[in-house]
């Protein structure tokens, strides 16, 4: 139960920096002697030292690490990137146990860093709250693994199934809906919106009720019937933009073209190459309705305003699932739906 209980806090830590670390993972760390905490760190953003490091950093009588167990919930890497192996740096302090979450499906590491630490006399051991640290870290796993983002669908519709009313934009959720839709741009790596949601809502695709990230905005507009004055193409994020006309990059927007044939399989395979890890699908009924058809996502987001009644307009995705957990927000509810992808 020990074990458990340092994993939870390495978890509890790496969460302190969702939606900083791209294209790294989430990953936290904890030094302990004799049942103390003597250290802890993070990985805080790319380019930055890893959890360990920052840990190693945080102790500060350094004699005590050869005493000291290690707990980290991603195994520590194995590979030269911005920042030296974490795996050689543990061999060469000569810790005494390093006990691991999950271990790193990504090719650079993939066991690698667990076998540095084992030929070097240090006991190892992993799997601990395995599915704990990769829910962690299910944008990175899924994007390795699966060679595509983590895609979450969101939408709100009225209490008789309506996106909006008379087919023009109206508000369905409220202020705490709203806060907490802020959050989760800040938390992803993107969001994407289709060409008839671009020209209707002329939305930002911002964060702007808290203090964040702005996700990078990905916007489908094969015929580029956007105007360029759109607020989509402003200078307060990097925006991808697919089409079928032109390809190039002018200021922060990059121009990628994509054709309309295996479209889907198309858009997963560039935002791969893009090293976009996440996505919000943000778009209208029609985009959002492709991805579900395609049973192309990992988790759903739907937000419900049990007292509004629109009556006419554009009606919301067929999505007949039954959500795994409901939380009330004031009059407004959102369900989540998630898919076992992992």
């Amino acid at each position: 139960m020990q074990d458990e209980f340092y994993i939870s806090r390495c978890i509890e830590l790496a969460r302190k920096a969702i939606g900083r670390t791209y294209p790294n993972p989430l990953v936290g760390s904890v030094i302990v002697h004799n049942g103390k905490i003597i250290g802890e760190g993070y990985h805080n953003k790319a380019g930055e030292p890893h959890a360990e490091i920052n840990a190693i950093s945080s102790v500060a009588d350094k004699s005590l690490i050869p005493e000291s167990t290690i707990y980290v919930s991603l195994e520590p890497c194995a590979h030269y990137g911005k920042t030296p192996p974490c795996a050689l740096k543990i061999k060469e302090l000569g810790f005494k146990k390093v006990v691991i979450g999950a271990m790193d499906s990504h090719d650079k590491v993939n066991g690698k860093g667990k076998k540095i630490i084992q030929e070097a006399g240090i006991e190892a051991v992993s799997g601990i709250l395995e599915k704990e640290c990769i829910e962690l870290n299910k944008r990175f796993f899924t994007y390795h693994e699966k060679k595509r983002p983590y895609i979450i669908l969101k939408w709100a519709e009225s209490a008789d199934g309506f996106m909006d009313r008379d087919f023009r934009p109206c508000a369905i959720s409220n202020p705490l809906v709203n806060q907490f839709v802020h959050q989760m741009r800040s938390d992803e790596h993107a969001i994407l919106v289709g060409t008839q949601t671009a020209l209707n809502d002329n939305p930002s695709l911002t964060v702007r009720n808290i203090a964040g990230v702005n996700p990078v905005r990905i916007l489908i507009d094969f015929d580029l019937k956007v105007p360029a004055d759109f607020n989509i193409y402003n200078n307060e994020a990097p925006t991808l933009v697919f089409n079928s006309v032109k390809e190039g990059d002018e200021n922060n927007i990059r121009f990628i073209k994509i054709g309309r044939e295996n479209f889907l399989s198309d858009l997963m395979d560039a935002l791969y190459r893009e090293q976009i890890q996440s996505v919000i699908i943000e778009g209208g009924r029609f985009t959002l309705q492709q991805f579900i058809d395609g049973n192309l996502w990992d988790e759903a987001v739907v937000i419900k305003n049990e007292n509004l009644n629109l009556e006419n307009g554009t009606r919301a995705p067929e999505f007949p699932l039954a959500p795994k957990k409901i939380k009330a927000f004031s009059d407004n509810v959102i369900e989540f739906h998630h898919q076992k992808t992992l």
